[in-house]
């Protein structure tokens, strides 16, 4: 059944003041909303009741009032409501099931329980929720990129972001209040549960700040309001929805626990369900037939009905565009090929696909003026502010946005790490591109040499990796991306290099050639021993071919730029040759090599395999050199196929 405030004038904080019948319906919810939390979390033996309980007047305002509607709960145009601290998800499923976005008793029952979509923190399955959030910090970015969103697809709403306070820590929060403000994202509102407890007690203990000092710095309009009066919130609501010039903070006064007196302004309840006597009350007071051990029978006995929902998909109709060919004349490196790319996909697509580019202080080098100059309005400068833009750029993506977040490798993937695991597990479609990677960085020194990245994006479970070998398949492999739903990595260093050619000299990656996922290119032919090469050491791996076949060592050379989904079949083929050389410039022992290892052993090929690749921190040096100290140039693989070769001979 809809609720009564689907028709109300007050929705979109659109009336200055909160009607009465408004206010008389959402205080008719709370006591039964407390009931709902403290049977989840007494249920379940585990959760947090104590912010659950300090931001239930915000979540009731927002999901009651605000644009969206249980039925129609992915309409495009509606507002976008982000929880931020989603350890509060009891309080944010009572609030959704009372409203009708599923039915009540389902959470009340199947909260933290196997296979139930009521999770501990909160994810997408559950219908209502926009972004599944638990790691502190991230949901302010999350709204900046759901506000680009409404903006470059034309769809508009507002978008509302709850927070804690304790989380305000966070630098991330810093970074994300920032671009707001550069990028007049008025549509955003924030909201923080001010309750003054963390785990660890008193915020001001903690951590002291000025959360309203420190938003009003940064540009920010500050309200603040007594966090449980609805009309008081209502008017903040309000002033944020009239706002045309800047974001909104609202600094909600709250007490942890309200609504329980037993448990008010207590920080262990930030994290502990209340006693069964107490819980037993709140259920008394609001009316529901229900007790602590009534629950936990029928938590067992009752079976799951309500499996959550597939969070919408997004399909866009790329135009990949006609590839570019890089000559044997043509030396470039990648990320220029990677680059002119980019600029075409702007030009194809610009007009009909709705794109956005992030950069955070290095156009030049990551190669996306390109893309700025051919489409500003959709390329957005974010300084110095990985974390948030790698947060941001995620959220974006889930918007039917074609979204491509350009960084250094150890920036964009190390540093970031835990925004892409986020960006993961709420399925976006985000396309990461990295240069700088592995000791091609030279000169710059081992804390800029990426060598660890595959290895930490192979652990997540939806991220396509591909490591592309010469500028040609690097173009290639950028307009397959951009054809792709889901999340994809593109990899490359920064040196310049000649195409990967035939034999007959002609470019390999050009003509004919489609980039497939997965599939690797045999390169050259051979029946003593096969080298597998990986990026920017293709080259050299088909130069030690060169230098091997002077010697009567004929040698297969495969390139497998998909490092995380390794041609089976090839590989198969390689084991036979009964000698298997890999070669990269990432550490071996979570990159190519350890690809290589895991195929053989999972199917049970028997063959020797040798891992060549970055074996320990490198130095600043030309890239030519510390390839040479690694033994990875042309004369080092050589070497280590013919001793292996002549030892088994």
């Amino acid at each position: 059944m809809a609720h009564p405030l689907l028709d109300s004038p007050c929705r979109g904080f659109a009336a200055p003041t909160l009607g009465a019948a408004e206010r008389r319906f959402l205080e008719s919810l709370l006591p039964l909303c407390r009931a709902d939390i403290v049977a989840m979390t007494s249920g379940a033996r585990s959760g947090h009741p104590g912010g659950s309980l300090s931001s239930l007047h915000l979540y009731l305002l927002l999901w009651g009032l605000a644009n969206v509607d249980p039925a129609t709960p992915t309409e495009p145009t509606r507002d976008r409501i982000v929880v931020s601290h989603g350890h509060t998800s009891p309080g944010v499923y009572a609030v959704l099931g009372r409203l009708g976005f599923f039915p009540i008793e389902e959470a009340q029952l199947h909260f933290r329980q196997t296979g139930s979509p009521f999770e501990g923190h909160i994810e997408r399955k559950v219908t209502g929720v926009e972004w599944g959030t638990g790691n502190l910090g991230q949901g302010l970015s999350a709204g900046c990129g759901f506000t680009l969103g409404g903006r470059l697809t034309g769809d508009g709403g507002r978008v509302y972001v709850a927070m804690g306070d304790g989380e305000q820590q966070k630098g991330q929060i810093c970074e994300a209040r920032r671009f707001a403000v550069k990028y007049g994202l008025a549509e955003l509102t924030a909201l923080v549960d001010l309750n003054g407890l963390q785990i660890g007690g008193a915020t001001r203990e903690v951590m002291p700040q000025e959360i309203g000092a420190d938003y009003a710095a940064d540009g920010w309009e500050v309200v603040e309001a007594d966090g449980h009066d609805f009309a008081a919130l209502y008017a903040a609501l309000h002033q944020a929805a009239i706002q045309k010039e800047r974001p909104t903070c609202i600094l909600a006064h709250t007490v942890m626990g309200h609504g329980i007196p037993a448990i008010e302004n207590q920080a262990r309840y930030h994290g502990q369900p209340v006693a069964d006597a107490v819980a037993d009350a709140t259920f008394r007071a609001a009316g529901l037939d229900l007790t602590v051990e009534s629950l936990r029978q029928r938590r067992v006995a009752e079976p799951l009905r309500y499996h959550g929902v597939e969070p919408p998909g997004v399909a866009l109709k790329v135009e990949a565009g006609t590839p570019r060919t890089y000559g044997p004349t043509d030396k470039t490196d990648n990320r220029s090929a990677w680059g002119n790319a980019l600029a075409d996909l702007a030009a194809g697509n610009g007009d009909t696909v709705p794109m956005a580019v992030f950069d955070c202080d290095l156009e030049g080098s990551v190669k996306t003026d390109g893309f700025h100059q051919r489409l500003p309005a959709q390329f957005f400068e974010a300084g110095i502010q990985e974390h948030h833009t790698a947060a941001m750029a995620g959220a974006l993506s889930a918007c039917g946005v074609l979204t491509f977040f350009a960084d250094f490798g150890v920036f964009g993937v190390c540093e970031t790490y835990n925004q892409h695991r986020l960006t993961d597990i709420n399925g976006g479609n985000l396309k990461l591109v990295c240069t700088h990677i592995g000791l091609d960085v030279g000169e710059d020194g081992k804390t800029h040499q990426c060598i660890d990245y595959l290895g930490l994006l192979h652990s997540l479970h939806g991220f396509r990796t591909v490591i592309p070998a010469d500028p040609n398949q690097t173009d290639r492999a950028t307009r397959w991306m951009a054809t792709q739903p889901g999340n994809c990595f593109l990899g490359m260093g920064r040196s310049k290099m000649a195409p990967i050619a035939r034999a007959d000299g002609t470019p390999f990656f050009a003509g004919d050639y489609r980039f497939e996922y997965g599939k690797a290119d045999l390169l050259r032919a051979g029946d003593d021993a096969t080298i597998i090469a990986l990026g920017a050491v293709v080259g050299a791996a088909v130069a030690a071919h060169e230098r091997l076949a002077a010697e009567a060592i004929h040698v297969r050379v495969l390139n497998m730029a998909c490092a995380r989904d390794v041609d089976v079949a090839a590989i198969q083929q390689a084991a036979a040759t009964g000698l298997i050389v890999t070669v990269e410039d990432h550490t071996p022992a979570t990159g190519l090599g350890s690809s290589v290892a895991n195929c053989l052993a999972d199917h049970g090929l028997g063959c020797r395999l040798i891992r060549l690749g970055v074996t320990t921190y490198g130095s600043s040096g030309v890239p030519a050199e510390l390839y040479a100290a690694m033994g990875l140039d042309a004369a080092g693989i050589a070497a280590t196929v013919r001793r292996a070769v002549r030892q088994e001979g």
